[in-house]
């Protein structure tokens, strides 16, 4: 019996997942494994490397006991982005891996930015300059642990790390190095200077492969470990937002796909190369191409806060809450009262990348609920993601008319049909709920020669349409009113918001 499966290993930031595929994009079994998160100062995120691969392995090991390994004809990762470790010369890490989620490097944004230049960092990495790529935490180590910097042989991402335990060689997807700063996106190659600003040589990155390539085949002691033959071959995966729009075939015409999870991510396929402030520019797991990727630093996440902080409720438990605050915002209406939320809980990135900004809600009166407080929280997110899309759409001279939504909100039909009213685009529901895992898989698929490319693959495996949301068009004409009302807040608020955050951050007294 010849191979049938591929496994798509989704290392995201709370959990693994380990998921076989067949070639018509069905799930046929899927295996996941908690890792612990540290936060040992305020804004520091930290995860043990060594909990990267025991999940992986976990994960990997249990799949091949239900499967077989005979059936497994290729493995790709699809990994958190923005994450990385240092290793040192036998491989092992230098100190604990920082996560995305970190902003111990905002001071070092400003200084990397004065000595390289703003301009040039985004037009050589697609990314403007902003706390979240990897390249601002090493200026940091090389401040703050140079007994520790100047032990790096080999700084890896999550992608690079799970594949040098994989195969034994230091390899890694260019889906994956560019999301952390390392790359110029035009060659899509190690941005030499920028990483010589650091101190740093290309030779202290992994080779690169493009998504889809066979980057090597599993070791014997990975194989002993992981239950995989010996040289199943390892194919350069990508990202999980880049790997989350090839599950859902964002290379359809007009299409992008918007991930409605821990933070709303959306992101639209350009074979051509683009920069704007309006997106961060992305490798495509894909044969060639971008992604232009807009990002809101929260989503489920203030959802979760929302319910928890101001209801006083377990989210994770009290489910039936959820279907009462949605009646309640429903009934609140467009606008919800006259509540405008700007949702910059963690910061925001996409268009104005201001990590010191903070959350706004402007407009409450004594006659405001929880229903209107809820719904507003709702509008605040579906308008922001409209402003991002017709920002990219007019960037890249390419009109986007209808979302595929992904993640957990995507199972909120009150929030799609406001994205849908609010943008005035069609939201598709996916069937695929692990898009990142299928994006993966579908590399893999590629890469032993199941399609002749990535985009061949995504076409075919993509899951199926469950439900889609027609915008309403009285409702649309009355968001793009409350659309520019919206639009006009920041602006006039963000020096405002900047003093109250520099004033909060020297912490308080009491009276």
């Amino acid at each position: 019996m010849k191979p049938d499966l591929v496994i798509g290993i989704d290392s995201s930031t709370s959990a693994t997942k380990a998921i076989a595929w067949d070639r018509s994009g069905k799930a046929v079994t899927e295996v996941r494994a908690a890792m612990p998160l540290s936060n040992p100062h305020p804004g520091h995120f930290e995860q043990d490397a060594h909990d990267w691969w025991s999940a992986a392995v976990t994960c990997l090991r249990g799949v091949v006991d239900q499967v077989g390994s005979h059936r497994i004809a290729a493995i790709a990762v699809s990994n958190q982005r923005e994450s990385f470790v240092p290793l040192d010369e036998t491989g092992e890490p230098v100190r604990p891996g920082t996560l995305w989620l970190d902003e111990r490097a905002k001071i070092e944004v400003s200084e990397l930015a004065a000595l390289f230049g703003a301009d040039h960092i985004h037009a050589v990495t697609g990314k403007p300059c902003d706390v979240t790529p990897c390249i601002y935490r090493l200026l940091w180590m090389k401040k703050h642990e140079p007994e520790h910097f100047a032990r790096f042989r080999m700084i890896t991402e999550v992608h690079a790390y799970l594949s040098y335990r994989l195969t034994g060689a230091f390899v890694t997807s260019t889906a994956s190095a560019d999301p952390a700063g390392f790359l110029d996106m035009s060659s899509m190659d190690y941005a030499h200077d920028l990483l010589a600003t650091l101190g740093l040589s290309a030779d202290m990155f992994p080779k690169l492969f493009r998504p889809g390539e066979v980057m090597g085949g599993v070791s014997t002691e990975a194989a002993a470990q992981t239950g995989l033959r010996a040289g199943t071959p390892v194919v350069a995966g990508g990202g999980d937002g880049q790997c989350a729009g090839t599950g859902v075939n964002v290379f359809e015409k007009g299409r992008a796909y918007v991930n409605m999870g821990t933070a709303v991510v959306s992101g639209a396929y350009s074979p051509e190369l683009f920069t704007d402030r309006a997106f961060r520019t992305m490798g495509a797991v894909a044969d060639q191409g971008y992604i232009c990727e807009s990002a809101i630093r929260t989503g489920t996440f203030l959802v979760d806060w929302m319910v928890r902080e101001l209801f006083n409720a377990d989210p994770r438990s009290d489910q039936a809450l959820f279907g009462a605050l949605e009646n309640e915002a429903r009934a609140a209406g467009i606008g919800a009262g006259g509540i405008v939320l700007l949702p910059y809980w963690s910061g925001v990135m996409t268009p104005y990348w201001r990590s010191e900004a903070r959350g706004i809600m402007a407009g409450l009166n004594a006659s405001h609920k929880r229903g209107h407080v809820y719904r507003a929280m709702l509008e605040g997110l579906s308008l922001e993601q409209t402003l991002s899309t017709n920002k990219a759409a007019a960037a890249m001279g390419s009109p986007i008319d209808h979302y595929v939504a992904i993640g957990g909100g995507s199972n909120s039909d009150l929030w799609c049909s406001i994205l849908a009213d609010a943008s005035g685009r069609r939201v598709v529901r996916s069937s695929t709920v692990e898009a990142s895992s299928l994006g993966a898989a579908m590399a893999a698929a590629k890469g032993v020669g199941w399609f002749t490319s990535l985009i061949e693959a995504s076409e075919t495996m993509a899951g199926e349409q469950t439900r889609m949301f027609e915008p309403d068009q009285k409702a649309a004409a009355r968001y793009a009113e409350l659309r520019d009302i919206f639009s006009d807040l920041w602006p006039m608020m963000a020096e405002w918001n900047a003093r109250l955050a520099a004033f909060a951050d020297r912490g308080g007294q009491n009276a």
